[in-house]
This record gives C-alpha cells, structure tokens and sequence, in this order.
C-alpha cells in the first residue's frame, strides 16, 4: 500500500509559531503565509497591529501579534472580508463578545424560568 505523505505547506495549515518572545518581519511572513509588503501595509490599515521598531527602524512582533496577523489573513483570504469589512469585524470582536454572553445570560434566565414552571406544574403547585 503506497502511503502519500503530505507537508504542513502542502495541507494549507500554518506552521505552528515557536516560543520566542520576538519575531522579525521574515520570521512573521513565513508563520503566517504573507509577503513582508503586505504586512508593512496591514500596519497602516490594522491599528491594532504594531510591532516594536527598533535599531533602523527594524519591526519586531510579539506572539500575540502573530496570532492578530493570522487572524487578519485568515478574515481577508479565507473568509472572504474587504479591509475595511476585515477592520470592522476586529474592532466589533471587543464588544461583540460581550453581547453574546449577555444573550447567553439571557437564554439562560429564560431556560431557568421555564424549568421552575415545569417543576411547579409536576410537584402540583399552583
């Protein structure tokens, strides 16, 4: 039986990103599938995407900046977002979060009540 071996490139899934506490732009364009050009751009457009710059103007990310240039590429390439769409769904992503566990409370408040009422109506108490 012939086996087909298949490489992290070829599956389409990102490399998995090292334990370091910096990375260059190279170390970043590689990780998360990107040219370095379309980083420096994702800067401009992206204000929450700001590496630490330092001798000549050199950028240098965090993991957790690594994580937001995957996130943005997987929001422009894999689902389909504009820039601004893309922008959008980030800066939402704060608050958004928020009003799905008040819904969540909500729903739950509502489970709660209808149980109580079952229990009610099953022990006979009126």
């Amino acid at each position: 039986m012939l086996r087909s071996t298949v490489t992290v490139a070829e599956a389409g899934a990102l490399p998995v990103i090292p334990a370091k506490r910096y990375f260059t732009i190279g170390e970043v364009s590689e990780l998360c599938r990107v040219k370095p050009h379309v980083l420096r751009y994702w800067e401009q457009e992206f204000t929450q995407l700001k590496p630490t710059k330092r001798r000549g103007n050199r950028r240098y990310y965090q993991h957790h900046e690594v994580l937001l240039v995957r996130r943005i590429r997987e929001l422009l390439y894999e689902q389909g977002y504009t820039i601004s769409g893309a922008r959008n769904k980030l800066e939402g992503g704060r608050n958004g979060g928020r009003r799905a566990a008040q819904a969540a409370e909500l729903s739950l408040g509502d489970v709660r009540g209808e149980l109580q009422a079952l229990r009610a109506l099953l022990n006979g108490d009126d």
